[in-house]
């Protein structure tokens, strides 16, 4: 990291993550360039939670490629008269991985419903019902996560 001065620890990326309304999952394509996807993920532990459907790009990269690299954007503001944002950012890598077992697959879902739609959590055991075998999940193990504070 260039600048020093901002470079925040681990526990403070791990609340960047929490806070942070999406994260961009970054991949590798089959000819060597980038691919970066929005996501809703969720943590828990020093492991990163999203879901998405069985195929696609996004899943052809990571099977292929499973190393990946997720970051995070939290508290962003533009202070009047100046010419700089204020924020708090996390990068988190690691190897992603498919999530089969029905039990975690739950886990995570209901982690990432309660995050980002908890008002509806009264209908989550009927749309797992519906919903459970045509979802996929995975999760990255983190390896590697840094934060930086700007402001």
């Amino acid at each position: 990291m260039r600048r020093k001065d901002r470079e925040m620890d681990g526990d403070f990326a791990r609340q960047v993550i929490d806070k942070a309304a999406f994260a961009t999952l970054a991949t590798i394509n089959e000819d060597g360039t980038p691919y970066c996807v929005p996501l809703s993920p969720v943590r828990d532990g020093d492991c990163i939670y999203f879901h998405c459907a069985l195929e696609g790009k996004k899943i052809s990269n990571i099977r292929a490629r499973p190393k990946v690299c997720l970051s995070f954007v939290s508290a962003v503001a533009a202070p009047k008269g100046t010419f700089t944002l204020h924020y708090e950012s996390a990068i988190a890598s690691g190897v992603a991985e498919e999530v089969l077992d029905a039990d975690e697959k739950i886990h995570a879902l209901e982690l990432i419903c309660k995050r980002y739609t908890p008002g509806n959590m009264a209908a989550f055991d009927k749309a797992i019902e519906r919903s459970l075998s045509i979802t996929g999940v995975w999760q990255v193990r983190v390896d590697d996560i840094s934060g930086k504070k700007n402001g």
